[in-house]
């Protein structure tokens, strides 16, 4: 008989095994970003992560790992400068409408209690 043309899993060639990536489970990749495995399971369902599907399973690699840290990564806020330096603060008032302006709402009535209303009638529940 010949050899086999697929070579068997219990022997890996180096140059596939450095072809392949890693991936990772979503309980690994929960621990590296201090988590839980559902909040990473939940974002990857959503679509709101990046990841991959091997069968009904997520799976991740080190580049989607690297992409949820960026995407979830806070930035801190750059300070406005001011138009004019040397001038006083000027105070912005944001156009609310006066209340003498408003529109006029109706004014809510409580609903009697159901019992009142069955009594009104004479029958027992």
């Amino acid at each position: 008989m010949s050899r086999p043309a697929i070579p068997p899993a219990s022997a890996p060639t180096p140059r596939t095994a450095a072809a392949l990536p890693r991936l990772y489970l979503p309980e690994e990749v929960a621990a590296v970003l201090g988590c839980s495995a559902w909040w990473v399971k939940d974002r990857a369902r959503r679509q709101l992560i990046p990841f991959m599907r091997v069968g009904r399973a997520y799976r991740f690699t080190g580049d989607h790992l690297a992409e949820i840290i960026r995407m979830h990564e806070a930035q801190p806020a750059i300070p406005q400068q001011r138009a004019g330096a040397g001038a006083p603060a000027a105070k912005l008032r944001t156009s609310q409408p006066s209340p003498s302006s408003a529109v006029p709402t109706a004014r809510l009535r409580a609903r009697p209690p159901r019992r009142a209303r069955q009594s009104q009638f004479g029958t027992a529940a």
